[in-house]
């Protein structure tokens, strides 16, 4: 197989940063809490860090709208805390990726203050001004157009009218936000992903979103017209490569980009020649349906889609989407973790997942997120995701001293990291026993995939390398069901007690058992 960069055979671990660990009694996560959790990661078998946004912002999106794109919030630390948790990280043979947001920027950032303090200012053209809005929506209800009383113009607004979208159509934008980048390339971080990707570049002739013919009532507003000329231009290719191309002035960096579109559109974005993003995230597996058919279909789908020669990305949770144990249970949600770390290419996990953590129900009276308080009771609140994580069974679960800035899980005394240590067939340990296999087998990184299949709710597929073949087989159903299989050694199963156990003709899998089983040559 060929060499591989650490971002190809590495596991990416998001960290919502105000989540992972205080350390100075706030209730709010910082560097020097995520710091003081670095050697739990190395022990977990991850590769890479990536945080959320820690850039100064008023926090009305929670750092995706931010004042300075060179600086640290306080709420995080300051620039020498920054410096000293990359080191360590780097001491410690880990990587770190900064989450970029290049769309928009908050509307206390410098360069809105100015855009907005006259027509004639030279920073105007570095937004989008217009005297009459059109149908184009806020991704968090509502137009997406305000209107600005001194200068008498509205200002498009991808999101919050707190974050007003950036013209990247204006060449000055382009310089100064790929000097952000060479900013933090140059302090030695590892790479970027970069929020909502597919949306930076809108229509120069800002027409009308077409209506959509399939909007009902109840769904969020912004589905009310098709996203046609505000998002996915054609011209925001040529801005990705332009990216890349920075990113690629230094050594074994990577750029990923946030993008939900179907398959056929998102392989675009690795490029032409493969000179753009180097990794499009793939969110399948958190779209599709938790059945062995479905997720066949849609592992094939994409394994076919792929261009030659890009490096395929599987991601199971992030802090936008429901936690993968609330969307399918917690028994379920071990066998999902053998899919994952069995899945080819570079994998990302998001903080608490390998715990089993749920959405935590959020109180009215304690609901953070703008999507929520925008469009209540629809469900579009991601703070249930976005929870502290629980390290121990004390009273603020070893997050913090103080009163975490979100609720605790319900579950928390006994879903903690102190607490599955303790018992080793928890789904911590399961983790680390498949990330440890994984590190092992390069065949279950960049080997190929073949006979992937749904079949009697079992999902099972073969990974194939230049000397071994390995059979997965995930039972997603609710019984037990017995395959036929060629002869081989378990080398893993969900269950923790069959590992080396001779296999030959038909195995049993239990109700939501998986099971990795090293076929003989």
């Amino acid at each position: 197989m060929q060499e591989l960069t650490w971002w190809q055979h590495g596991i990416v671990y998001e960290i919502y940063s105000r989540s992972f660990q205080d350390s100075n009694c706030d209730g709010v996560g910082d560097l020097n809490g995520i710091l003081q959790r670095l050697d739990y990661l190395v022990q977990l078998g991850v590769h890479a860090i990536w945080l959320s946004p820690i850039y100064p912002s008023p926090m009305a999106d929670f750092g995706y709208d931010v004042a300075d794109y060179s600086g640290i919030d306080p709420v995080f630390g300051t620039m020498e805390n920054f410096d000293r948790l990359l080191a360590e990280v780097h001491r410690r043979g880990l990587k770190m990726i900064l989450d970029f947001v290049p769309n928009h920027t908050s509307d206390q950032h410098p360069w809105f203050l100015a855009s907005r303090s006259s027509r004639e200012d030279p920073k105007r053209d570095w937004y989008l001004w217009r005297d009459e809005p059109n149908n184009w929506p806020s991704n968090f209800g509502g137009s997406g157009w305000e209107w600005d009383e001194k200068t008498k113009q509205y200002y498009y607004h991808s999101f919050l009218k707190e974050q007003p979208d950036l013209n990247w159509r204006n060449p000055a934008v382009r310089r100064a936000m790929f000097d952000v980048l060479r900013f933090w390339l140059r302090r030695g971080v590892d790479g970027f992903r970069v929020d909502v990707m597919w949306l930076m570049i809108k229509d120069d002739e800002f027409r009308d979103n077409p209506l959509n013919p399939g909007y009902r009532p109840g769904p969020p507003s912004n589905n009310r017209v098709l996203p046609v000329y505000n998002s996915n231009r054609p011209e925001v290719h040529e801005l990705v490569a332009s990216m890349r191309a920075v990113v690629d002035e230094f050594h074994e960096r990577v750029l990923i980009g946030e993008i939900y579109l179907p398959v056929e559109q998102l392989m675009t974005y690795y490029g032409t020649d493969l000179k753009g993003a180097h990794l499009p995230f793939n969110f399948l597996l958190l779209q599709t349906a938790w059945s062995a058919e479905a997720i066949a279909q849609i592992i094939s789908e994409y394994d076919s889609a792929l261009p030659t020669g890009a490096w395929p990305n599987w991601v199971l949770g992030n802090h936008d989407n429901t936690r993968i144990a609330t969307r399918i249970g917690s028994r379920q949600a071990r066998t999902a973790a053998m899919l994952l770390l069995t899945l080819p290419g570079t994998l990302t996990m998001y903080y608490g997942e390998e715990l089993g953590m749920t959405n935590v129900p959020i109180p009215p009276d304690d609901v953070q997120d703008p999507a929520e308080k925008n469009e209540p009771g629809l469900g579009l609140g991601r703070d249930p995701e976005r929870t502290p994580m629980p390290w121990d069974g004390s009273a603020s679960a070893g997050f913090t001293s103080g009163r975490p800035w979100l609720p605790l899980g319900g579950d928390y005394e006994s879903v903690n990291v102190a607490a599955l240590e303790k018992d080793g067939t928890s789904i911590l340990h399961l983790y680390r026993k498949f990330i440890d296999l994984r590190h092992r087998r390069p065949t279950l990184i960049g080997g190929r995939m073949l006979s992937i299949r749904g079949d009697g709710g079992v999902l099972r597929y073969e990974r194939r390398g230049d000397e071994d073949r390995i059979l997965v087989l995930l039972n997603l159903s609710g019984d037990s069901v017995r395959m036929t299989v060629e002869s081989g050694t378990i080398l893993a199963s969900t269950e923790f007690d069959r590992d080396g156990q001779q296999v030959n003709g038909v195995v049993e899998l239990k109700a939501a058992e998986g099971m990795i089983i090293d076929l003989d040559s």
